[in-house]
């Protein structure tokens, strides 16, 4: 394996795991749905250095950071831009596929892009720019039952009625500060609350205008079909919601075996060095011959 340096850009969450899980093989041919930076591709063509990678990201940003750090590995990796529910094959063809879902550290980093409230930024929240629903157009157009219905299914906000309501009676709201110190006081938080009041409320939001949980359905339903016999699917989840899709969709496919009953997490030298892997659960399936 090259001895890999990597940014916090760059930074792959539960390396080892992922590439336990994979087992990548010399001539092998993988895909990461979710390249990201690029962390977990190099890791995959630096552990095997015949095997391809399939690299797919609906963030143009994310891409061309990925396209410019994987350069060395040359025509090994090719890059595909989109959603990876939308990514079709014909028939089998992969040894191995990971997706490492949500929002990406650089994504978050980002203040322009309006994932965090630690930046004082314009209600955006989009993965892919080119598509129009933003968080502000959500803020400031549904209506109150319809916020509500968003925080609580998305967010599990308990308070999702009292927040939709306050949102409501002060919009327009333009930007995530404006968002997160509303929701603080319709809390009435304390500052020594572990997270933020207004954390449930961004991560409803960037599920919603991102479509995530529908499309990780449509990527869990088409993935197992990609991959070759005894192929292996892990994917990379952070909350509860991503979580329960992938393990229910697993326990009702012949074509999976899941090889791992609860998922594996960071340990804590890892969640030192990188605090995004603190929420990662990584689960793994294997293609039957199905």
């Amino acid at each position: 394996m090259q001895n890999l340096e990597f940014s916090g850009y760059h930074q792959p969450v539960l390396a080892a795991a992922v590439l336990d899980a994979l087992q990548p093989k010399a001539g092998g041919l993988y895909l990461d749905a979710t390249v990201g930076g690029g962390g977990h591709t190099a890791l995959l063509l630096s552990a095997a250095p015949t095997c391809r990678v399939v690299a797919i990201d609906q963030d143009p940003m994310a891409l061309a950071a990925a396209q410019e750090f994987l350069r060395p590995f040359g025509d090994r990796v090719q890059f595909w831009q989109g959603n990876f529910a939308d990514f079709r094959v014909t028939e089998p063809m992969f040894d191995g596929i990971l997706a490492d879902l949500g929002v990406s550290s650089a994504q978050l980093d980002r203040g322009d892009r309006g994932f965090s409230f630690r930046f004082d930024a314009p209600l955006d929240m989009r993965m892919n720019p080119n598509q129009s629903l933003t968080a502000a157009t959500v803020i400031n157009h549904y209506s109150e039952q319809d916020l509500a219905d968003i925080f609580y299914e998305y967010g599990e906000e308990r308070f999702s009625r009292r927040i939709a309501r306050h949102i409501v009676a002060r919009r327009p709201l333009h930007t995530t500060q404006e968002l997160a110190q509303l929701v603080a006081r319709t809390l009435k938080s304390s500052p020594r609350q572990r997270i933020h009041p207004a954390t449930r409320v961004f991560q409803a939001l960037r599920i919603y205008v991102n479509r995530e949980l529908e499309v990780l359905d449509q990527f869990l339903a088409l993935s197992p079909r990609w991959l070759v016999p005894q192929g292996r699917l892990a994917i990379i989840s952070f909350h509860s919601l991503e979580d329960r899709r992938v393990k229910q969709a697993w326990r009702q496919t012949p074509l999976l075996t899941a090889l791992n009953r609860k998922p594996i997490v960071a340990d804590d030298t890892e969640v030192a060095s990188n605090p995004r892997s603190r929420s990662a659960k990584l689960r793994i399936a294997a293609r039957t011959f199905a």
